[in-house]
């Protein structure tokens, strides 16, 4: 690489008004030229180089109303590596990736590249949602989802082998683990390194790009989780120009007290120049890989320094004006984007509308009922009773059952020093008493008001914890085919395919009976207008003989009874039988 100032090479320096240089940062490609833009205010000199220049530097020319600095570059095609050098604010060399570069050569360790977008669609990038409350998600690790080689990491490539499989499940939604350039390629993704690069470990750009055409030829919608709450250890935003404060990280975070979260710095959302930075990222997602919706990390994170709720000492209200300008962005461009906030504290305006203060996001997780279904079983460490799962199942936000995600396991709920609810609950994950409370466990998640997920492999009894290097065993899913027989009849419940359960898809729930001796509960979903569902779950493992339930009046028919043999035949079945309750 040559010197900062003295590259010998054909430029064209053009000067730019400030909406354009705002609004056009990274690098404008053209048919035998590119222009490359880069926010850097402090910086006291900048300079692009890379293969179209044989890595002498160009030096650019700086806006001093914007502090973005561009150049217009011959010579330069899709698929050139490429470098930013700067003379810093401490007056320190640097070279640094573009922040908006939308692919690397390594994500690990790699240059920018010049990419040009193109992508044959094949119509696939138009897609209407499934609607909210007819949705089931699925949550999936590229990593390790489909991995046929243990020596290497999973791609959308072998992800897209499965698709198949998962539209047969049921599901509507796969929910993508972050898959941005990350810092190490083995990782769960929550330590990014690039948001506008996809990690080149996994088959980047294009390689997501036909996995969200090849689901949505399918009929399954995409979203990708997404970590604004903090830019990882290895970002290259750390002090991008050299400028920083109170040994803090520069121009794109706080530079006090509010920049320390567990994981990274936090970003500066009260910056305009930070705040388009994730709102444009947002968007590209949106325009370029056409995915359907977004799960947000940690908002709990982003809007609190230290991830309390309730506590407006804390509270970062930068924060909360830029989750409602993301909710609202993503709606813009796709009406039925799917908006998700990972909050976790049961506050309401997470889901409530914008026009009401709140920051408009269609649904948040609930972490609430894994545990109460670990309590309900007398699993793990935590509180045994039916007390707990009745209160979580009531729950919900704004009078609107689909503003909360329920789930019997996350990747959340599944690590961390845990492991997944049947591991916990049995030594032997294979048993008939591990298949039996697999079902129970996703039948509790179905029949829960909320829009359900399911985290890969459950349906299958994948063992042990939830990691980055175990990959999925898909031999379970031939050897526990019936088991996967019972989800798939399960979420046909939930979405009402079959036409007469409609009232799982409402937000009426109420319980018909609660027997904590025999450790027994049975609760009604939806009223006698909208196709009631009554739903019978026995936690105890035992057998109860002459029990008495008492049905609300009427002729009831078994839907669903998951001693069926047909789901393991060495189960001990109920003979179950229509009923008239008079």
């Amino acid at each position: 690489m040559s010197g900062l100032w003295g590259a010998n090479a054909k430029v064209n320096i053009i000067a730019c008004a400030k909406i354009e240089l705002m609004s056009k940062l990274g690098v404008e490609l053209f048919d035998k030229s590119a222009v490359f833009r880069v926010w850097a205010p402090f910086a006291r000199q900048v300079a692009v180089m890379g293969e179209f220049s044989k890595w002498q530097a160009i030096p650019m020319v700086k806006d001093d109303q914007t502090g973005v600095w561009s150049v217009r570059v011959d010579g330069v095609r899709a698929g050139h590596s490429y470098k930013y050098q700067l003379e810093g604010y401490d007056g320190v060399v640097y070279y640094r990736n573009d922040p908006r570069a939308k692919a690397l050569t390594d994500s690990d360790d790699g240059l920018g590249l010049v990419t040009n977008g193109k992508f044959d669609w094949e119509g696939y990038d138009k897609f209407a949602m499934p609607p909210l409350g007819q949705q089931v998600l699925y949550e999936i690790h590229i990593g390790t989802f489909a991995r046929p080689d243990p020596s290497t990491t999973g791609t959308f490539t072998t992800a897209i082998s499965k698709l198949d499989y998962l539209k047969e499940l049921g599901v509507t939604t796969l929910e993508l683990m972050p898959i941005t350039s990350m810092a190490t390629s083995h990782g769960w993704g929550y330590a990014p390194s690039a948001l506008y690069s996809v990690e080149s470990a996994y088959g980047g750009s294009y390689g997501l790009k036909t996995l969200v055409k090849e689901a949505h030829r399918r009929g399954l919608a995409v979203i990708l989780d997404m970590v604004y709450n903090h830019f990882g250890p290895k970002s290259a935003l750390w002090r991008f120009d050299g400028w920083s404060e109170a040994d803090r990280g520069g121009i794109y975070f706080y530079n006090d007290e509010r920049s320390e979260t567990p994981w990274g710095g936090r970003p500066d959302y009260g910056r305009v120049e930070v705040r388009d930075f994730i709102l444009d990222n947002i968007a590209m997602w949106l325009n370029d890989y056409h995915v359907d919706g977004f799960r947000i990390d940690s908002t709990i994170y982003m809007r609190n320094m230290i991830g309390q709720n309730n506590d407006p000492v804390h509270d970062l209200p930068d924060a909360w004006r830029l989750m409602s300008d993301m909710t609202t962005r993503a709606h813009k461009i796709k009406s039925d984007c799917l908006m998700i906030a990972e909050d976790c504290s049961g506050n309401g305006q997470v889901t409530n509308a914008t026009e009401y203060g709140g920051a408009g996001f269609d649904s948040q997780w609930d972490l609430g009922l894994p545990h109460v279904i670990r309590g309900a079983l007398h699993i793990g460490n935590e509180t045994p009773g039916l007390t707990n799962l009745i209160n979580v199942q009531g729950q919900g936000f704004n009078g609107d059952w689909r503003q909360r995600v329920v789930f019997a396991d996350s990747h959340d709920t599944a690590a961390n020093g845990n492991e997944r609810l049947v591991a916990t609950a049995v030594t032997d994950t294979h048993s008939v008493s591990a298949r039996r409370i697999a079902i129970l466990s996703a039948a509790i998640a179905m029949t829960t008001p909320g829009i359900p997920m399911i985290l890969a492999g459950s349906e299958f009894l994948q063992a042990g914890d939830f990691n980055d290097w175990q990959a999925l065993d898909w031999d379970n899913a031939g050897k526990f085919q019936g088991i996967v027989e019972a989800h798939r009849h399960l979420i046909a419940l939930r979405t009402n395919r079959y036409g007469d359960t409609g009232g799982l898809q409402s937000g009426d729930i109420r319980v018909l009976l609660r027997d904590d001796s025999c450790r027994v509960l049975m609760y009604q979903r939806g009223s006698d207008g909208d196709q009631p569902v009554v739903i019978v779950a026995n936690f105890s493992g035992e057998k109860w003989r002459d029990y008495q339930l008492p049905l609300p009046y009427g002729d009831w028919s078994i839907r669903f009874n998951s001693s069926w043999k047909g789901y393991s035949a060495d189960f001990a079945e109920l003979k179950l039988e229509a009923i008239n309750a008079g």
